[in-house]
């Protein structure tokens, strides 16, 4: 778990917070309340967003029925980073008091059964695009997180999931050489994030063709970029900095040096005094209008992409106080809003949470 320190200020989820310190390993408090909010929508059905093409009468069934693994918290790619959640917390903290609910959720959602009907619902015609890259490549996180279990139960749970981690990967492989341009918005269609979790997972899994694709594609897209517009951010519905999350990817492509000098050149706006005040925070007027609500989101992947980018630069970088520094306000402003008061941000701000204060990336 991520170190809290300094004048970090707790928050309090379900009477538990994150205490001032080094937070350990296996530590859980301060999990149970974001373990809670994918429990409440894993299997919760409705409402749901459903994205897929219909191709006839016949597929027009229930979510349960069409994507039987991966139907809760609303729509598809949401219940699939909700069973990220799980899985990472389940490996951080087997012995949290929330295990065992949290396996029995597992359980009933990755069984082999499921996942072929997850397969079979994404091989109908006309889905080539779907959740292309952001769900997709979530998939490929899940797939990540459950090759680290090494529980029997966990190793059954990789074996049903593999065949799906095979086909997200073989879709994003099929469509990143047709891919010319890069897509550099703030949510679901942005292309480098979705490439950042991806080249986590064929390292992981030891991918070295898939690997080499995306660090050919993602130098191609990006490896002339210069002076990101910074000032742009964010549009009124971003979750993810377009900025920020290029800059993210190319600390996973390029070896330390050569990152550092392309940063200057991209990001020029990085001070060398440990000021926050270069990237304001963004501001979320209403936590009930789900697209509003993925300001919140911003903060949060803001905070775990400043603090990739720091941690790639070299220790004597004078550039690494600012980006730590800025990670942190952003955490500090938005975690204590990660309630599930609203279903809106519940069923997928956690997840968020998660990945920054488990520091995924790092380990």
């Amino acid at each position: 778990m991520r170190k809290l320190s300094g004048t970090v200020s707790c928050f309090v989820l379900a009477a538990l917070c994150l205490a001032t310190g080094v937070a350990h390993a296996q530590d859980y408090h301060g999990t149970e309340q974001f373990a809670a909010l994918a429990l409440k929508c894993v299997h919760n059905e409705y409402p749901n967003k459903v994205g897929l093409v219909y191709n006839s009468d016949a597929e027009v069934v229930p979510p349960r029925l069409r994507t039987p693994a991966f139907y809760g918290c609303f729509d598809w790619h949401s219940s699939v980073h909700g069973h990220w959640l799980l899985v990472r917390l389940l490996r951080l903290h087997p012995d949290a008091p929330y295990a065992g609910e949290v396996r029995a959720a597992l359980d009933r959602s990755l069984s082999s059964e499921n996942i072929q009907g997850e397969v079979l619902s994404l091989s109908t015609p006309n889905q080539a695009s779907y959740e292309r890259p952001y769900g997709l490549s979530w998939a490929l996180a899940l797939g990540e997180e459950l090759g680290k279990l090494t529980d029997p139960q966990g190793k059954k749970w990789a074996e049903n999931f593999a065949p799906l981690a095979k086909l997200t990967a073989d879709r994003l492989k099929s469509w990143l050489p047709k891919l010319y341009y890069p897509i550099r918005n703030g949510e679901h269609t942005q292309t480098a994030f979705g490439l950042s979790l991806a080249i986590d997972y064929a390292r992981a899994a030891g991918d070295a063709d898939f690997e080499n694709l995306i660090v050919t594609r993602a130098r191609f897209y990006y490896g002339k970029d210069v002076n990101c517009p910074l000032a742009y951010e964010p549009s009124g519905e971003d979750f993810l900095s377009p900025c920020l999350s290029e800059a993210a990817l190319m600390a996973r492509v390029m070896p330390q040096k050569e990152f550092a000098r392309w940063l200057v050149r991209f990001l020029p706006q990085i001070p060398r005094n440990g000021g926050t005040t270069w990237l304001k925070i963004g501001v979320v007027t209403d936590r009930s209008d789900p697209r509003l609500a993925h300001l919140d989101g911003l903060n949060l992947s803001r905070a775990w992409m400043l603090d990739k980018i720091a941690r790639a630069l070299p220790k004597t970088d004078l550039r690494r106080a600012a980006l730590l520094n800025t990670a942190r306000a952003h955490a500090d402003a938005t975690l204590p809003f990660v309630t599930g008061e609203h279903y809106e941000g519940g069923h997928w701000l956690g997840t968020f949470a998660i990945y920054y204060l488990t520091e995924r990336g790092s380990d």
